[in-house]
């Protein structure tokens, strides 16, 4: 019993460590967006984040199992998926240069709520009563941060609220696809796909970076890609329940450093709106821990 504990409390330790490096990354890719979007556009930021991460991608392939294991019989439904992602991706980009980082990151974690909705409707879950707690519980939360009739919503605000609809299908679609896919071929198929998706509209307005900026150009596509794969050796390593409330931390990490960084405020509505959200990820995360 005594080496059960400290094999699991040596997992946990280890799961925050690999947490710590996703908190870096996203933290990492936030202030990359935010600088390069007064350089580029959303759509060039988009095109070199897939430029950069393709070849990482197929140097881990080859690494670890060779091209074999990217071989589909469900590309139509990458493609759907990927479609998903990349207006998540656009909608998250874009709202990092108009409002706040935490702003962007608080509407952002409304993603497992609209998730928890999607899959009764795309993968024929039952809606509980304490996944539709969840998801009122996320509605009210972000009712108070955007604040509508009290103040005007940011364009940019809905655009990251679209962008959660976008990662959670996007999200709930991965669900369909982890039976037969292999986690390094989606992953693939994310940067191969995207990649034309950004540079065709991207071309209509094409900026060459600057030196100055191809640093962060280097930052954002490898972080996108560190960012999952600590996420996913977190997950591997410990419960959702751990490791989602360490996630959390990106908030007020993040909250940090656009108050030190771009002197930033955060707002009253902002903090409350967030722990209604929060709240209601913790909700749903426990009830699905209780069930399994």
């Amino acid at each position: 019993m005594h080496t059960v504990f400290l094999q699991r409390l040596n997992s946990t330790w280890r799961a925050a460590f690999w947490m710590a490096g996703a908190l870096v990354s996203f933290s990492t890719m936030a202030v990359g967006g935010r600088e390069l979007a007064a350089e580029l556009s959303t759509f060039q930021i988009l095109f070199f984040r897939s430029l950069i991460g393709l070849p990482l991608v197929l140097l881990v392939v080859l690494r670890y199992g060779g091209t074999a294991q990217l071989r589909t019989q469900r590309l139509p439904l990458h493609l759907v998926r990927n479609v998903a992602h990349f207006g998540g991706q656009f909608g998250w980009f874009y709202g990092l240069g108009f409002i706040s980082l935490a702003e962007v990151f608080a509407i952002e974690f409304t993603v497992p709520l609209w998730t928890a909705l999607l899959a009764v409707v795309l993968l024929g879950e039952h809606l509980t009563r304490v996944r539709l707690l969840a998801v009122i519980l996320g509605i009210i939360g972000t009712l108070i941060i955007l604040r509508p009739g009290v103040s005007i919503v940011h364009p940019a605000a809905m655009a990251v609220l679209l962008a959660a609809f976008g990662y959670a299908t996007a999200h709930t679609l991965t669900k369909k696809l982890v039976g037969t896919e292999s986690p390094l071929a989606i992953l693939f198929y994310v940067t191969l796909i995207q990649l034309p998706l950004g540079l065709i509209p991207a071309m209509g307005s094409w900026t060459i970076p600057s030196p100055a900026s191809w640093p962060w150009v280097i930052a954002v596509g490898v972080s996108a890609l560190t960012a999952h794969y600590c996420m996913a050796r977190a997950l591997r390593l410990a419960d959702a329940t751990v490791v989602v409330p360490l996630d959390f931390l990106r908030l007020p990490l993040i909250a940090l450093i656009g108050a030190f960084v771009y002197g930033e405020e955060v707002t009253w509505s902002l903090a409350l709106g967030s722990l209604f959200i929060l709240a209601g990820i913790m909700v749903n995360l426990q009830a699905e821990q209780y069930r399994g």
